[in-house]
């Protein structure tokens, strides 16, 4: 009798073990999300660097007029 209980799990044991198996199956962010962040991120810097020059350009323009 005593043998089995030194084998036995508790119930908290035991569903820890289940939580960490579910965890693992849970999906991970693969690669595309990252892809999608830096895409938005570049393309802002792209805007950003555009308009930046378009006010140099207005400036330039009258300063020489």
């Amino acid at each position: 009798m005593s043998e089995l209980k030194d084998d036995a799990e508790t119930r908290q044991e035991r569903r820890e073990k289940r939580l960490e198996k579910k965890k693992e199956k849970m999906p991970q962010h693969g690669k595309s999300i990252s892809r999608v962040y830096k895409e938005a991120i570049s393309k802002r810097i792209v805007t950003l660097r555009n308009d930046k020059d378009k006010r140099k350009r207005l400036e330039e323009k009258k300063d020489t007029a």
